[in-house]
């Protein structure tokens, strides 16, 4: 659908410059903020100065200094807007509406007679700024918008309502457009390599998701560009404000899908005042794991299945075990004996009784010892037989074959280092193809606790964690983390088992989901929202909510992506661009040759994305590639002696960058170069989807170099 204009007679925009007569006032109105603000963090560090204790303190005086020493901190940095603008726009109510002016705000300020120079964007009388238009203003008379550098404003724009307006207004998929000239002119700004706020700019689908009520699962689905990231890091800002109380104890936790991503995001929710929110990926929920690297697809597929959390309880069952012959061990002169029956009736108890299988361990040994006394022709006690005993090799290997204290990576490196176990563990759950791929040749100079797991692991991991509970005496390191919210993003490559680990961390099942399906990509892509719901919180019914504008991408690039995503996933509709001008996509053929393979190929690579660098000024550019040839790539800007950015190891910090495809996903840049989009569809395991995602990566432009034949979904 095309952007619209309506002319109603209650809306009208008057866009003005340096020129206008209030903007002196306004500027004066920012300056007292900022001295206001500055007051504030001198107090700050005045109230750390008077909480000082000398060493011959009190323990409890030194825990109170602990304490607010914290809360200053965290209050200062709240406070340190650094080069960001603190006030961004203004409302003006109608007199039925109260007839107050508002100043919007990242944090709120008041004056020395706690009257409100800035309002902070999450208040409730702020959500007018994001969500009036003309046919709803919502009280207003006037929306302002402020276009400023740091503490210094640059220009006015003015939004009026009722009586005062009259000319048209931009509107994009039955949605008027908010502060449309602010808007477009932060889209237009070159990228940083960082995800930034958009508290100046949130639109009124945006603004809807991040005000939704906490309780419950909120799913928002958003094509590429309609900023659905930044919107539910926006959301965990807010929920932190308007419910401060519990979640400040309860915790905010945000789940990403990788550590590029998470450094590409890292600074939104800072920017926001708010620091205190955990961001991880999954392998970050399980201490003491090092992951690297993916399974293969058949391994990947079979990891995330929950198929794996019957394997896994079996794993664990098929550790506890009776002893297969009596166990006969000396002491003194006499000998005492353990007979097997008498050890399988031992574990059948302890099986019974105990949930997480290291907590029968204790149970377990007092038993053992206690069948041992029994066996003494003398009365003697349990707890004797035990202090002679406990180190004697015989009790010790008899005890670890009936019931072994097992960490996750043991029991994991031992299950998947045998053939036998897998089998016995699997049973016919799996194929033999499934039980192959789970296999990895058992070490026995490795130490299992030092294993390198990969990605798909990490579930599976966590399972057996469930399972098995602590070790004695590491209670508080193996304790499951539960969160009052959970935010996760790219939800739609999660496997069943993934999305188990999460649900196992909320706290009372208040998560926030956003992705979009059309860019599920990995080994558990799936075709709608309805199979991941499955596997989280159902406590109340799901909210579904869908971004429908895309903000980010030109309208060109953004029409060659609807042709890709009519394969790539027949039943979803693209967004509609903002930006409907822009760069036509550039295709660049490269003639191939049998003698050089791929090296013409890269060495045109260069030469493009060095023209975009040349074009762009200071933007970045993306060098999205297949995984194969991503090393190639690399090896070519050295040869030319470019310096080049590696995505998993510098994030988006170089001008330019190499990025693996499967990586660049949530990702913008200024221009993407997109190399061989052929292998692209052929390498990757929902190769439509993959291409799709690197195809709608850039704000501004779009090259594709191939010399392999181009897909026919880009020819049709």
């Amino acid at each position: 659908m095309a952007i619209e204009y309506f002319t109603p007679q209650e809306t009208v925009r008057s866009a003005v410059t340096d020129a206008h007569p209030e903007l002196a006032a306004e500027q004066a109105h920012v300056d007292r903020a900022h001295r206001r603000l500055d007051q504030a963090r001198e107090d700050a560090l005045r109230l750390k100065d008077m909480v000082e204790v000398g060493q011959g303190g009190t323990n409890q005086a030194r825990w109170e200094r602990e304490v607010i020493n914290e809360n200053i901190a965290a209050r200062l940095r709240q406070l340190d807007l650094g080069e960001r603008s603190l006030c961004f726009g203004r409302i003006d109510q109608s007199e039925e509406a109260g007839g107050g002016s508002y100043h919007i705000g990242r944090i709120g300020v008041s004056s020395e007679t706690q009257e409100p120079l800035v309002v902070d964007w999450r208040a409730p009388v702020a959500e007018a700024f994001y969500r009036a238009t003309g046919r709803d203003p919502q009280g207003l008379v006037r929306r302002r918008h402020f276009a400023s550098r740091g503490r210094i404003l640059l220009g006015l724009d003015d939004e009026f309502f009722g009586e005062a307006a009259g000319s048209a207004r931009a509107v994009v998929n039955g949605r008027e457009l908010r502060g449309e000239g602010a808007l477009i002119t932060a889209l237009e700004e070159n990228r940083t390599g960082r995800l930034g706020d958009i508290i100046g700019t949130i639109q009124a689908e945006q603004d809807e998701i991040i005000r939704a009520p906490l309780p419950g699962v909120l799913v928002a689905q958003g094509g590429p560009g309609t900023g659905k990231t930044v919107v539910a890091l926006h959301r965990a800002a807010y929920l932190l404000y308007a419910h401060r109380f519990p979640l400040d104890g309860q915790g905010v936790l945000v789940v990403g899908p990788n550590r590029l991503f998470l450094g590409y995001i890292e600074q939104v929710l800072p920017s926001l005042g708010e620091a205190g929110v955990e961001l991880a990926v999954l392998a970050d929920l399980v201490p003491g794991v090092r992951v690297t690297g993916r399974d293969e697809l058949v391994a990947g597929r079979a990891k995330g299945d929950l198929r794996m959390v019957t394997m896994v309880r079996r794993a664990v069952r098929d550790r506890q075990r009776p002893l297969r012959k009596d166990l006969v061990v000396g002491m003194g002169a006499r000998r005492l004996r353990l007979l097997a029956g008498e050890s399988a009736d031992i574990v059948a108890e302890a099986r019974r009784r105990y949930r997480h299988h290291n907590a029968g361990r204790k149970y377990v040994q007092a038993q053992v010892f206690a069948a041992l006394a029994a066996s003494h022709p003398e009365d003697v006690s349990a707890d004797a037989v035990e202090d002679q005993l406990r180190r004697n090799p015989l009790v010790v290997e008899a005890l670890n074959w009936m019931w072994p204290v097992l960490s996750p990576g043991q029991l994991l490196h031992d299950l998947f280092g045998s053939k036998a176990l897998i089998a016995s563990a699997a049973g016919n759950r799996l194929n033999d193809e499934e039980k192959g791929s789970l296999f990895r040749p058992w070490r026995e100079d490795m130490d299992a606790d030092r294993v390198v797991w990969t990605v798909d692991d990490v579930p599976v991991l966590d399972e057996a964690r469930e399972l098995l509970g602590p070790k004695p005496g590491r209670s508080v390191d193996d304790e499951f983390r539960t969160y009052g919210h959970i935010v996760v993003d790219e939800a739609q490559d999660l496997s069943p088992m993934q999305l188990r680990m999460l649900t196992r961390r909320s706290l009372n099942g208040s998560m926030t989901i956003v992705g979009d399906i059309a860019q599920s990509t990995g080994a558990w892509a799936h075709a709608g929202w309805d199979e991941i719901l499955e596997h989280l919180p159902d406590r109340r019914p799901p909210r579904m909510t869908e971004l429908t504008v895309g903000y980010r991408i030109p309208g060109p690039s953004m029409a060659l992506a609807a042709r890709i995503l009519r394969e790539a996933a027949p039943g979803l509709r693209p967004p509609v661009a903002v930006r409907t001008d822009g760069d036509e996509p550039q295709f660049v053929s490269v003639a191939p040759t049998a003698e050089d393979g791929d090296r013409r190929l890269i060495e045109r690579v260069v030469e493009v994305a060095l023209a975009e660098v040349e074009q762009g000024g200071a933007g970045n550019v993306a060098v999205i590639c297949p995984q194969s040839l991503y090393d190639p790539v690399v090896e070519g800007f050295d040869r030319a002696g470019v310096v080049i950015g590696r995505a998993p190891r510098d994030g988006l910090d170089r001008q330019i960058t190499a990025v693996p495809v499967n990586l660049v996903k949530g990702l913008e840049v200024d221009a993407a170069v997109v190399v061989e989009p052929a292998l692209i569809m052929s390498e990757e395991p929902q190769g439509a989807r993959s291409l799709y995602v690197a195809c709608t990566r850039a704000t501004k432009r779009l090259s594709l170099v191939h010399s392999r034949p181009l897909p026919a979904v880009l020819t049709s």
